[in-house]
């Protein structure tokens, strides 16, 4: 196991080492510190690389806005791109690291926003202060939200026009029902168009706070290099609690099938069900099941579906696992004539992982395929940064890359085959389907059926 040490030292409350460099063979280590006023820092020190990476998390997504502002984290996001009181325009921000060889950029979930860049390794020092001035001192320009707004509403726009990417906003509807798990990031253009100035200020002083901050470093630094740096630049801010966000309700819209005619050749389907919370015990389980089912072009649903019947080009699963609550989908492209027997065939898979349990053959290779997938994906120093951040937000740890692989390689056929049978049942999917049409009585007659 790894060597685990707390030290104390007069200036930050607690450092926390995970030296996995003790144990044969391993070479990932990272620090975690919390400063004074309860904003965590994590570094995970590579010395051969030649790039730094720094991110900053912040606990606060979609699901925890009110149906009014929903979109703001998104859109909170695109604002602080916008200008600073040291970098008062968006092409100020985007100089100091571009001009420094670097890139930046940000994104919003569910549950978390995320700002970073990846610079040298030299330029750490410029990295943080560009991260930390966008965080703490963003003017939020009232001609800047209102030009901003077209952009983000844009953005909306163009996800409606991608029948992909909109069949998976209706299956999220679908899923979780009118509920913030269930509403779109990006929000609606008349949210978007109702937000005003306060709006955004208010949501920095509930939500951008040190306790529900993490900022993350990997790369060519040292802890006591970027711990120095972060007592400058967020040492001095004063915390305050940040609300949580209310639990999500194990339910389906009224609608669990939802078809949108357009006048394109392809159905884009998709098929979801209630799956995981982010620390179930069975979530290794569920990575080895989801390999098996649908990743890559060995899956059975890819064999099933293209391969042996024709069916569709792209078929695959995958799975997310938010805080209280997760999903794992289903989704294909398919012409309008092979949608329902499509549908059929997928619900039939499911079933089957549920009627017996996969070989030993086959569970081994889908461990294989995921452990080795989960380690080439911690490569880049911005994978590593990104993966510590997330986890320590989300959980309050970082769980160890070899506990991981090796409670993956732990699955058996059995765990398989008794997860199945607690994920897929008769009636307990909701599908979206975008395209040129489809009978959503039908298809949820299928779904329907054992």
């Amino acid at each position: 196991m790894p060597v685990g040490e707390t030290l104390e030292t007069p200036c930050y409350t607690q450092i926390h080492r995970f030296d996995l460099r003790k144990e044969p063979g391993l070479a990932i280590e990272w620090q975690i510190s919390r400063l004074d006023n309860g904003l965590r820092v994590v570094t995970t020190p590579v010395p051969t690389a030649q790039s730094a990476s720094v991110n900053v998390f912040v606990g606060v997504g979609s699901r925890g806005e009110e149906r009014r502002t929903n979109g703001l984290s998104h859109y909170m996001e695109h604002m602080l791109f916008k200008g600073t009181t040291r970098r008062p325009d968006a092409i100020q921000i985007a100089e100091a690291i571009e001009g420094a060889g670097g890139v930046l950029n940000a994104y919003t979930s569910k549950e978390l926003t995320c700002y970073w860049n990846q610079v040298p390794f030299d330029k750490l020092p410029l990295a943080m202060d560009v991260v930390a001035d966008m965080y703490r001192h963003s003017l939020l320009a009232q001609e800047e939200i209102d030009r901003e707004r077209t952009v983000v509403q844009q953005e909306i726009r163009r996800s409606f026009d991608q029948p992909g990417a909109w069949a998976s906003e209706l299956l999220a509807r679908a899923t979780f029902g009118d509920q913030p798990i269930g509403w779109p990031i990006a929000g609606s253009i008349e949210t978007v168009e109702a937000m005003n100035r306060d709006d955004f200020e208010g949501h920095i002083a509930t939500h951008y706070v040190p306790s529900n901050t993490v900022l993350s470093v990997a790369g060519n630094a040292t802890h006591e290099e970027v711990l120095r740096r972060a007592e400058e630049l967020f040492g001095d801010m004063e915390d305050r609690p940040a609300p949580a966000p209310a639990p999500a309700v194990d339910q389906f819209a009224v609608d669990q099938v939802v078809v949108e005619k357009r006048e394109i050749a392809q159905c884009n389907v998709g098929i979801a069900l209630h799956a995981l919370r982010r620390k179930d015990p069975d979530r290794y389980a569920l990575t080895v099941l989801n390999t098996i089912l649908g990743r890559g072009m060995s899956s059975r649903l890819f064999k099933e579906v293209r391969e042996r019947r024709g069916l569709a080009y792209s078929v695959g699963s995958g799975a997310s696992r938010f805080n209280d609550i997760g999903v794992m989908s289903v989704t294909a492209g398919v012409t309008l004539e092979h949608l329902e027997e499509a549908t059929t065939v997928i619900r039939d898979e499911l079933f089957k992982m549920a009627a017996e349990p996969p070989s030993e053959e086959e569970t081994m290779k889908a461990r294989d395929f995921a452990t080795g997938n989960f380690r080439l994906g911690l490569e880049s120093t911005m994978a590593l940064a990104q993966r510590a951040g997330e986890s320590l937000l989300m959980t309050g740890e970082i769980e160890p890359i070899e506990d991981v692989v090796g409670k993956t390689h732990a699955v058996t056929p059995a765990d398989v085959q008794r997860l199945a049978q607690r994920l897929f049942k008769p009636g307990g999917f909701s599908m979206a389907v975008v395209g040129p049409g489809g009978d959503a009585d039908r298809l949820r007659g299928i779904l329907a059926a054992g």
